[in-house]
């Protein structure tokens, strides 16, 4: 028996669509127990964002850059469909599925200090909708256009609900000169409904280059005149968090200085994704997954 579920963002048509945020950003209560203080969450809240200086020990760097280098160096995992390399300089730009590849960054999944940030702001228990390692060497590594990730997600993997949080933790410094990630603080309050159908197997061009998805300059424009950019930076260890539908990037690295990141997207167990809802066929699990075990 199939389930009918409502479309709450609809996206991908004819033309840009404008539609209010449906859902909560923290679905926990005020009190529910957890690592992040009511002074968090409120600022999560409003902005839609929270950062988290030194979030693991530089020793922790230390074990997953070493991590990072062996999977990128690995050719068996360059051959791997999860590696995406970069157009430009034929480098490995992301491998997908790390927590399952790596049982250094299966056990940084598992961290309380991590996981349990996900719990407290979705209000359930979670499992990992997406998982990968970035890598931005210098000299010319690209960026990351703007988007909203709910987006896609909803788009292209169906995830019904705004019930879904992401963590970025550099593993490298992150200076305002490298490519680091810029968020539109607020933004996650405006659902932006792109223009233009989602050709099939998107996936293998917009994961090297964002097309499908984007929105147009003038909602950019709109959008940033509205709620104005932030530019993350801080030393290797520290995090930020961020709503799903927050409207961010980041620009090209064509500084000395590489620029890596462990990226983890947590979703709610009460927001199982069902079909896409504008798309012709799912993603492969490696990018949005089918698997909706909790995290232990």
């Amino acid at each position: 028996m199939t389930t009918t579920v409502t479309d709450l963002y609809p996206t991908r048509g004819t033309t840009e669509v404008s539609v209010p945020r449906q859902d909560p950003v923290v679905w926990g209560s005020p009190d529910t127990p957890g690592p992040v203080p009511a002074a968090g969450l409120a600022a999560y809240e409003r902005d839609g964002f929270l950062t988290v200086d030194r979030l693991i020990s530089d020793d922790e760097v230390a074990v997953c850059r070493r991590e990072l280098e062996r999977l990128v160096s690995d050719p068996r995992v360059r051959a791997d469909p999860r590696s995406i390399v970069e157009p430009r300089s034929q480098e490995i730009r992301s491998v997908f599925e790390v927590h399952r590849l790596s049982p250094v960054f299966a056990s940084l999944v598992r961290d309380e200090r991590i996981v349990g940030r996900a719990r407290q702001i979705l209000g359930s228990d979670v499992y990992v909708h997406q998982s990968r390692i970035n890598v931005k060497p210098g000299f010319g590594a690209g960026g990351f256009y703007w988007h909203s990730d709910f987006e896609t997600w909803h788009a292209e993997d169906g995830l019904p609900n705004m019930r879904t949080v992401s963590v970025s933790i550099a593993l490298t410094e992150n200076l305002d000169t490298n490519g680091g990630l810029m968020i539109m603080p607020g933004s996650h309050r405006t659902f932006l409904g792109c223009a233009g159908a989602t050709p099939e197997d998107n996936y293998k061009k917009s994961l090297q280059m964002q097309d499908a998805g984007t929105p147009s300059d003038e909602a950019l424009t709109e959008l940033a005149g509205e709620y104005g950019i932030r530019l993350f930076t801080g030393p290797a260890g520290s995090a930020t968090w961020f709503d799903c539908n927050c409207m961010h990037g980041s620009g090209d690295n064509i500084t000395p200085f590489p620029r890596s990141n462990v990226f983890i997207v947590f979703n709610s167990v009460e927001n199982a994704a069902v079909e896409p809802f504008a798309a012709p066929v799912r993603r492969p699990e490696y990018i949005g997954a089918r698997d909706f075990t909790p995290v232990r």
